[in-house]
């Protein structure tokens, strides 16, 4: 067994959070003669937020991919809930709960907020297609489940107001919402969360950190976050890892990352100490 399932991790304001849920061990992803990753290591336990920063460049987005199966390393391991992982398509990691969203906006762009959500119910539909045509029985009981739950995001992120609306005449920041609600509606375990606040102003941002936040604590989901804020990475993350070209420069604590001198004149900034 690769994973540490019996350990506990005491984050900086003294809360507990649990066993490792997820290991990429030693991963190396290549593509023809340039490395994208270069034998990283790291795990993610469940109920933290796991921030993953580093410069333009660093393989932070090319991780994710590895972690929801759209790259398939050339070298390492995954492990997930105690189990190695077999190359396996996005669609099928969704089905074992992961869930993200992405740098760039991926919505249905012609389609409501609601029905952009419910979207995101695929994992949990299981009447045929002509159940659903007929639309009686379980497959009406379905729907009226999978609409319940989707009412119930749209309340808890906030846009009753531009739940019929079309998306692609929403604002920047309410689509990212949307976005998040639609990941949401998958109830995964793992939420991965590609740049969630690019491009936002500073009040989106502070949506955006309370929500996912109140994911983290309310829904008990496990979040794993790249960030280009390190304000926001240092008030919400529980712990941190670092890459820089390709390489992990450094993983903790965020006040290990504010004292890590590598990280400091990688990507920080020069330290005046």
């Amino acid at each position: 067994m690769s994973l540490k399932a019996v350990e506990t991790f005491v984050t900086e304001d003294g809360r507990s959070i649990g066993p490792v849920i997820l290991e990429v061990k030693d991963i190396t992803l290549k593509f023809g003669g340039v490395t994208a990753i270069q034998n990283i290591s790291f795990d993610i336990r469940g109920g933290e937020v796991r921030a993953i920063i580093g410069p333009n460049g660093a393989g932070k987005s090319s991780m994710l991919n590895v972690i929801n199966g759209f790259y398939h390393p050339q070298e390492g391991e995954v492990w997930f809930k105690n189990e190695l992982r077999a190359p396996m398509k996005p669609y099928q990691i969704a089905y074992q709960g992961i869930a993200r969203t992405f740098q760039n906006i991926a919505l249905f762009k012609g389609m409501s907020t609601l029905d952009n959500i419910m979207t995101g119910r695929f994992t949990h539909m299981s009447s045929g297609i002509f159940a659903q045509a007929w639309w009686k029985g379980a497959a009406e009981k379905e729907e009226f489940s999978n609409r319940e739950k989707v009412e119930q995001i749209i309340d808890f992120l906030e846009i009753q107001k531009i739940r019929k609306t079309e998306v692609g005449r929403l604002p920047y920041g309410l689509q990212k919402r949307v976005e998040l609600g639609r990941a949401l509606a998958a109830e995964p375990r793992l939420l991965l969360l590609d740049e969630p606040m690019a491009g936002m102003n500073v009040e989106e941002k502070e949506d955006m950190s309370r929500f996912i936040l109140d994911v983290n604590e309310e829904f008990g989901t496990t979040v794993a976050l790249i960030e280009h804020d390190m304000g926001v990475v240092m008030d919400i993350a529980d712990r941190v890892v670092v890459m820089d070209y390709g390489k992990k420069i450094g993983d903790g604590t965020p006040e290990e990352i504010r004292k890590n001198q590598v990280v400091i004149d990688a990507y920080l900034g020069i330290s005046h100490d």
